[in-house]
């Protein structure tokens, strides 16, 4: 990385409790996987209660072939796992979060379960409750939740180590390929990571999902199952960002319910 070792410090006087120190204990537990050939992470210099002091990046035009590598090596960062899904980063027991919104990171032994207990349902009760969703809404949200704990969705891939929050503000182009930013990393499904990229954008978005479609392997039919991994990062932006997302999440939803 060409990035000098000058840093960049994100404070917050009134961070809740472990807010950083979850995030730095993220940042080291996917820059493991980086060491493996996984997805280039921020280096973390220092963290303390009120801050986290990163490497300072240089931002660069994207390129095609750093478009190619990110998908490569986010397959690569998923397949180096984790104990489970919903398992928090290693060294790491407490609160998560997702931005500024709070979410539980407990093991579970599968992934739908997970997925629905943890990431989307209690998102989507946040929004019926302060107005953002519409309880028919909700209600169809909810349909989709039971079949996901029901299992319905489960398949045979292992719990993947996940960045878990990969819109494209999380992706920074350096000059030499992209570095992930600001995760909630956790033990996941990778489409995940892969859904929210394609729900935000990114650049060489195309390059990236072929990149990693060929790393990873995919199951023919995945293309189908993105919408269902965009739940979680819809319902949190219902919860947090007001009603312009019910509609997005309901019409994801309806396909599955």
């Amino acid at each position: 990385m060409t990035t000098t070792r000058d840093r960049h410090r994100k404070t917050q006087d009134d961070a809740p409790s472990g807010f950083f120190e979850a995030e730095a204990a993220g940042l080291r537990w996917l820059a493991e996987a980086e060491s493996r050939g996984g997805a280039r992470v921020v280096p973390v210099l220092d963290v303390g209660t009120h801050h986290i002091d990163l490497e300072r990046l240089h931002p660069s035009r994207p390129t095609d072939q750093h478009a190619e590598a990110l998908g490569r090596g986010l397959a690569l960062t998923h397949a180096v796992g984790s104990a489970a899904f919903g398992a928090p980063p290693a060294g790491w027991v407490g609160d998560a979060w997702i931005g500024r919104q709070p979410q539980s990171n407990d093991p579970s032994p599968t992934w739908g379960a997970f997925y629905a207990e943890q990431r989307v349902r209690p998102f989507v009760r946040r929004a019926l409750d302060r107005g953002h969703l519409a309880r028919a809404g909700a209600q169809i949200v909810d349909r989709v939740c039971d079949r996901l704990a029901a299992g319905d969705f489960d398949d045979d891939r292992p719990p993947a180590r996940i960045h878990g929050d990969l819109w494209s503000g999380n992706v920074v182009f350096t000059g030499e390929g992209a570095v992930l930013i600001d995760p909630a990393a956790h033990g996941g499904h990778g489409l995940t990571d892969l859904a929210m990229l394609a729900l935000f954008g990114c650049p060489g978005l195309a390059r990236v999902t072929a990149a990693y479609e060929e790393a990873a392997r995919l199951a023919v039919g995945w293309r189908e199952l993105v919408p269902l991994h965009q739940l979680h990062p819809l319902a949190v932006h219902a919860a947090s960002h007001g009603s312009s997302y019910a509609a997005p999440l309901v019409d994801a939803a309806r396909a599955f319910a």
